[in-house]
C-alpha cells in the first residue's frame, strides 16, 4: 500500500503563488503516476494536473498555463507550483497515486490518497 504525505498550500491573495509537494512511500513497482485532485465545498472532487509515469503531464483546462507539476522520480515525490492563483482555485487539495504507466484524471479509480491540504485564495 503506497503511503502519501503532502506539504504545502495556506492562504494567499488572488494572484499569488503557492506550492504543493507530496511524498509517496511504500511504492514497489516501476511504474508510478502521481496527480492532484482538489474539492471545494459542496462541489465533487475534481482531477487538477497528472504526471504520468512517462513524464507526460494532463492538467485540467482551468489550469492550464497557470499550475505546474513535477515529479522527482528518485525521490517518489510530486510538486505542484501554482501561480497566478484565482478565488475559484480554493479548496482541499489532495495527491493520489497509481502504479501505472497511465492513469485518468477521475478521482474515482486512486485507493492511495494524501492527507489533504487547505488552499484558500482570497480575492
Amino acid at each position: 500500500q503506497v503511503e502519501l504525505v503532502q506539504s504545502g498550500g495556506g492562504s494567499v491573495e488572488a494572484g499569488g503563488s503557492l506550492r504543493l509537494s507530496c511524498a509517496a512511500s511504500g511504492f514497489t513497482g516501476s511504474k508510478l503516476c502521481m496527480g492532484w485532485f482538489r474539492q471545494a465545498p459542496g462541489k465533487e472532487r475534481e482531477g487538477v494536473a497528472l504526471i504520468h509515469s512517462t513524464g507526460e503531464t494532463t492538467y485540467v483546462d482551468s489550469v492550464k498555463g497557470r499550475f505546474t507539476i513535477s515529479k522527482d522520480n528518485a525521490k517518489y515525490t510530486s510538486h505542484l507550483e501554482m501561480n497566478s492563483l484565482k478565488p475559484e482555485d480554493t479548496g482541499m487539495y489532495f495527491c493520489a497515486a497509481q502504479g501505472r504507466l497511465y492513469c485518468p484524471l477521475h478521482p474515482d479509480t486512486y485507493n492511495s490518497w494524501g492527507q489533504g491540504t487547505q488552499v484558500t485564495v482570497s480575492s
